[in-house]
């Protein structure tokens, strides 16, 4: 069986790790006849290990300008290198959508057996993905949707909301004995769907407990935007109890700030799951105790499908003999008790 490196399982479908096989229920006649099968139920986890035909898998996704890009791209490499039937071919990353553009209808005239798509804009990235489509070539969109649903026929992605109730009912665990508390949040982007979505998440799950966001500033998903948010935040508020940072990257920036700052009478949580991160809620010797994960083995489950379905496999694990057209990983929270189970899944900022 080929895997990435993982802990416990939790989300990574890299290589065959998906694919545990479910026995199925067999039926039979009541006079003894040989038994078989209730449904057809696909390729087994045997046959998806096993070396098939080689396909040709084409990647493109945006510029590795931040740790989690990054560590989409090597993850893309790693599976395919983990299987010896898929031969990939990766485009530069890049945050143009046009060039982008370009590198899929490379792929296109190249005749590729599948895409795996991040794109650095779903919706300018849609009507190449159709043309893909329409081509015949199965296009696995990763991360960022497409505005059609007739431009992937698999799409992977993290759970923003998820993200936000996540870091909410940790928080919520934290502090919410005391109705008073002063719980502030520093987003991402703000313009972007991901960030609204988290935000809205965290507004959601603090409310179950009685809790609201007493402060709010945006940053940029940056080291030096996430430091001038902060500083900007500690400055208008005297008191804070907790604090969620929604990307670890900038969460570096946010740090040095609270460093600077001195304080250090709440706690912290961040978001996505960073090496730098994971180490420092390791050593708990810092305002940061927990982050919440936002999977970067998204490309990798993507080369993993992608293979599957240009060979015609199925998904072993399923009694549906197919591979899910939506996955939506799960998002949990990292803690000093649980982070030994998380740590070789983080990447570096």
């Amino acid at each position: 069986m080929r895997t990435l490196a993982r802990g416990r399982g939790r989300f990574v479908i890299a290589g065959t790790a998906i694919l545990a096989s479910i026995g199925l229920l067999a039926g039979c006649t009541g006079t003894g006849a040989e038994e078989e099968d209730v449904v057809d139920q696909g390729t087994s986890v045997e046959e998806n290990a096993e070396s098939g035909d080689t396909v040709v898998i084409g990647f493109s996704g945006p510029a590795a300008d931040h740790g989690w890009l990054g560590a989409i791209n090597s993850g893309a490499q790693a599976a395919a290198e983990s299987f010896d039937d898929v031969e990939l071919r990766v485009a530069e990353g890049t945050n143009d959508a046009n060039a982008q553009i370009a590198a899929v209808e490379t792929f296109i005239n190249d005749g590729v057996d599948a895409i795996v798509l991040l794109p650095t804009d779903g919706a300018a990235l849609t009507e190449v993905a159709i043309e893909a489509m329409q081509a015949g070539i199965p296009v696995i969109n990763v991360d960022r949707e497409f505005s059609s649903p007739f431009a992937a026929r698999t799409t992977i992605l993290g759970d923003n909301y998820g993200m936000g109730v996540s870091a909410g009912t940790y928080i919520c665990e934290q502090v919410g004995d005391n109705p008073d508390a002063v719980v502030a949040e520093i987003a991402g982007i703000d313009s972007l769907p991901l960030t609204q979505d988290r935000s809205q998440g965290f507004e959601d799950a603090l409310s179950d407990c009685g809790l609201e966001v007493s402060a709010r500033v945006a940053a940029d998903f940056t080291v030096a935007g996430g430091e001038a948010a902060a500083s900007q935040l500690l400055a208008a508020n005297p008191q804070i109890d907790a604090i969620w940072n929604h990307d670890d990257d900038q969460g570096i920036g946010v740090l040095a700030a609270i460093e600077s700052s001195g304080r250090d009478e709440f706690i912290m949580m961040g978001g996505a799951g960073s090496r730098n991160a994971m180490e420092a809620i390791q050593a708990d010797d810092s305002v940061l105790k927990a982050t919440v994960i936002y999977p970067s083995t998204q490309a990798a489950d993507g080369i993993a499908l992608a293979r599957l379905i240009a060979q015609q496999k199925t998904v072993g694990d399923l009694v549906t003999p197919s591979v899910p057209n939506r996955v939506v990983l799960d998002a949990p929270v990292v803690t000093k008790d649980n982070v030994e189970e998380f740590i070789d899944l983080s990447f570096e900022s």
